[in-house]
């Protein structure tokens, strides 16, 4: 399998590359197969980009979730680090006066095949922001970790009213395409040339990618996008267990297995382990265990919970899972049971468990004492259009490709 920046150096695109006013947008894991990071296979092909750009987490990926990242220079080439992640939305998308300074901006970005991870939205915002420039892009395309598949689906696209960063169009949950087949989507229908135009968007393709594999079956090891995303086993939970953030139960930050291990102080593990059992769920076991994160949500308290263990990726339901997950934690304890109402991800007025599931349907449906399984499952169903949508988008994305 070769991901787009593998396939650069051999494409008559380097030329038009080595020619432009280059910037860059990239984080930790945009490396070739030899896992040399971007910049160095750049600075090998001799190019010097004028300056990079970093997504949450930053262009190093040392920031935490919803933390402010400063812009900064480039230690190794003296080029500027714009940061597009900060305290404002409009902080999100580059600013006109750093796009002068470029006329090409090349995107390399890892996403984990969920609808909240933020780096497709932030290769979106920046596309956008760039042909309102006269800047053209070029997405050097990397497989979705969850596979490809229609099957793989899972999760409907979110009610009018609930777009957001983590969702800024309407996608499932787990949405079985790559960041350049969503990219490429979203640019034809908003009108933005593909492929070799003076000011649009170009996508290099992976290739030798079977989409039905997982990353585990990759022939690469998997490196860790952002810091709580260290294992391709994270990524498989992922759907779900970011659901958490909405909560008040802690979803494993500051521990060596984010995502997969979750509780709080009150929380019964064993408990909550056979309760997910008794719902059949498939493809994995809930173990019951006690915890103490180093940081974030109840740092320092030892916590009740337990460790999803995936048996079987291909019959696992990361959403139907960890939305019985939380209804059954809040059964346990509903009176230190809480959803989240803070600020999250830039929206003031919407709790970021709706954000996450697409609607406030499960979240009022678990506060009214619903069967958790039966809310677990409707989170969970596909959309039905959505495998036309899939078709829509590998076409985009094959009308995007570069030569």
């Amino acid at each position: 399998m070769h991901v787009g920046l593998d396939r650069l150096p051999a494409l008559p695109l380097l030329r038009r590359i080595r020619s432009a006013r280059l910037g860059v947008l990239a984080h930790p894991a945009s490396v070739d197969r030899e896992l040399t990071h971007i910049a160095a296979v750049l600075d090998r092909l001799g190019v010097r980009p004028r300056l990079f750009f970093g997504p949450e987490h930053g262009y190093g990926g040392e920031a935490q979730d919803m933390a402010t990242v400063l812009s900064a220079v480039d230690a190794r080439s003296g080029a500027r680090v714009v940061s597009l992640y900060g305290e404002r939305f409009e902080d999100l998308s580059p600013a006109a006066e750093d796009l002068a300074e470029i006329d090409l901006l090349l995107i390399d970005l890892a996403d984990v095949g969920s609808r909240y991870y933020t780096f497709v939205w932030t290769a979106l915002l920046a596309l956008r922001a760039a042909q309102a420039a006269g800047v053209h892009v070029v997405l050097l395309d990397r497989p979705n970790p969850l596979g490809g598949a229609a099957e793989s689906v899972e999760g409907a696209t979110q009610a009018p009213g609930f777009l957001s960063f983590v969702g800024l169009e309407p996608v499932p949950i787990r949405h079985a395409l790559t960041a350049g087949e969503l990219v490429a989507l979203f640019a034809r229908r908003e009108g933005i040339p593909l492929g070799d135009v003076a000011c649009g968007l170009e996508v290099v393709a992976v290739e030798g990618w079977r989409r039905e594999a997982l990353a585990a079956a990759w022939d690469r090891p998997f490196v860790l996008p952002s810091p709580n995303m260290p294992t391709a086993d994270t990524a498989l939970v992922y759907p779900g267990g970011c659901l958490l953030e909405g909560t008040n139960l802690s979803e494993g930050r500051g521990t060596t297995r984010p995502f997969e291990i979750v509780g709080a102080p009150w929380i019964d593990g064993h408990d909550l382990a056979a309760r997910l059992a008794s719902t059949a769920l498939p493809g994995f076991v809930a173990r019951p265990l006690t915890f103490r994160p180093t940081f974030q949500k109840h740092a320092g308290a030892t916590c009740g919970g337990v460790q999803i263990h995936v048996t079987d990726p291909g019959a696992f339901l990361p959403v139907a899972t960890y939305v019985a997950l939380v209804a059954f934690a809040r059964r346990q304890r509903p009176e230190q049971f809480r959803f989240r109402t803070e600020r999250y991800e830039y929206v003031d007025t919407i709790p970021a468990f709706d954000l996450l599931t697409g609607s406030a349907a499960a979240r009022l449906a678990i506060e009214a004492g619903e069967d958790p399984l039966a809310i677990a499952m409707e989170v969970s169903r596909p959309d039905p259009g959505w495998p036309e949508v899939m078709r829509e988008a590998q076409a985009a994305a094959e009308a995007a490709r570069a030569s």
